[in-house]
């Protein structure tokens, strides 16, 4: 049993800190790189969105009021998605 006691003392205290905050600072990494990923998918994606609505809209010459009900929900939400957009944490 001492010899166990021991052996997990081998570090100082400090490199103990080190080793315990390198852990969480690698998967937190990850989450941030994985949360601005998807927020930028995201973001790529609700502008095709809104071109491909665009285009399809004035394909024919005239908007109708389904037409600009679809352009103002998408160009809503974009906006929406834009405020979501992940902190970075230095």
């Amino acid at each position: 049993m001492a010899g166990i006691s021991h052996q997990s003392s081998s570090f100082s205290p400090l490199e103990q800190k080190i080793m315990k905050d390198k852990e969480p600072s690698d998967s937190k990494e990850f989450v941030g790189n994985l949360k601005n990923g998807i927020w930028l998918f995201g973001l790529s994606s609700w502008v095709f969105g809104i071109t491909d609505r665009s285009i399809a809209s004035f394909a024919d010459g005239y908007l109708s009021a389904l037409d600009l009900t679809q352009l103002f929900t998408a160009a809503t939400f974009f906006v929406a998605w834009l405020f979501l957009k992940p902190t970075s944490r230095v």
